[in-house]
């Protein structure tokens, strides 16, 4: 029984000044030599801690908001980031990081190229074997035959047709199964050169026409593919700033492509621009039909030397909306699309690189 003036379970608690008045009991010490600190020192140490580290990568943190889409996050980032950074440069304290390498990250993707197939055979090193002059005068001395080029579109192995495949992300979903395929055919010598995160309206991030260029000296191609577009939905640096898909962006962008055209095309190659697929988000895909609007009539303003595929029915539905499966020609259905709605799977980028080949072989290359 208890006290019917007590409810059930009830807890006298002690004032303040009670509890404060006699000793309580304090945790063990570790035993193995360890010691603890108050709360307080454990805060005190590890914001000094995060402010060691923000000085140190301010410089690289610096670069990540120089290079993210333009607007609001961006300003107040660079605003935060800019004086600390200024400060780690001028103590040098930033050399720390360049140091361990954590610095030096470049775009996502392949670093420089990677090379797939049999050795290739640059037009400098075909051999040229002169006319001979007749021997004596009035003689009828023999003459020895100009040896001629190999035939880009009649690749061997002796004299593979070069080809070079550079893009974005997903041209890096491409990239792989394409290259690999060229490869395989045992007559392309493929090199495949693909940044993540990247593209034609912030080479202050990532310089494509010099990375371009600079392929096109090591390769020598034949054939060039180019896919990217897919950050490039976003307004042009400034001052001022140019808004994505204004007028002004339009014709910016016209004439960016249209250079990357013209360097891809420089050395005589064949060039096939393959234009971004359906997108599941209904924002972002609006987005990529400006962009493949823009690209296609550029295409068409370099044709023949430049050709425009689309993946709107490759890699969606018949009318050119959003799958995630498709029915390849072997009457298969495919995963092509990965859960973001945005990349390509294996599948994917393998049913496209078909498509790329089927161009070839169209164009008169038998690969």
């Amino acid at each position: 029984m208890h006290d019917a003036r007590t409810p059930p379970h009830h807890v006298d608690w002690e004032s303040p000044a009670a509890w404060r008045s006699h000793p309580h009991a304090e945790l063990a010490p570790p035993d193995d030599g360890r010691v603890r600190l108050p709360w307080t020192k454990v805060f005190v140490l590890g914001l000094g801690a995060f402010a060691v580290w923000f000085v140190l990568f301010a410089p690289t943190l610096q670069h990540d908001a120089q290079v993210s889409p333009v607007g609001t996050r961006r300003t107040v980032s660079l605003d935060v980031t800019g004086p600390v950074a200024a400060l780690s440069r001028a103590l040098q304290l930033s050399r720390i990081v360049s140091a361990t390498g954590r610095s030096n990250r470049l775009p996502g993707g392949t670093v420089g190229l990677s090379v797939s197939g049999p050795p290739p055979v640059a037009a400098k090193d075909v051999p040229h074997h002169p006319a001979a002059s007749p021997s004596g005068s009035g003689g009828t001395g023999t003459t020895t035959p100009t040896t001629a080029p190999p035939n880009p579109k009649m690749p061997t192995a002796a004299d593979p047709l070069r080809a070079l495949i550079v893009g974005d992300s997903i041209g890096l979903d491409l990239g792989g199964p394409l290259q690999s395929d060229l490869a395989g055919t045992g007559v392309v010598n493929a090199a495949l050169d693909a940044r993540e995160s990247t593209g034609l309206t912030r080479p202050d991030y990532f310089n494509w026409p010099a990375e371009l260029t600079s392929d096109l000296r090591t390769v020598e191609p034949q054939v060039v593919v180019v896919m990217i577009g897919a950050n490039d939905a976003q307004d042009f640096l400034g001052p001022p700033d140019v808004p994505f898909s204004s007028p002004t962006w339009n014709t910016l962008y016209a004439q960016r492509v249209a250079q990357f055209m013209q360097i891809a095309e420089s050395g005589g190659a064949t060039v096939l621009w393959v234009g971004m697929p359906p997108m599941q988000d209904v924002g972002l895909d609006a987005q990529m039909a400006d962009v493949d609007a823009v690209v296609a009539h550029q295409a068409a303003l370099a044709h023949p030397a430049v050709t425009y595929l689309s993946t709107d029915k490759t890699l969606g539905t018949p009318q050119g909306g959003y799958t995630a499966f498709v029915t390849n020609a072997a009457g298969q259905v495919v995963n092509v699309r990965t859960p973001d709605g945005t990349h390509l799977t294996p599948g994917g980028g393998q049913v496209v690189a078909q498509q790329v080949i089927n161009e070839l072989q169209t164009l008169g290359y038998h690969v």
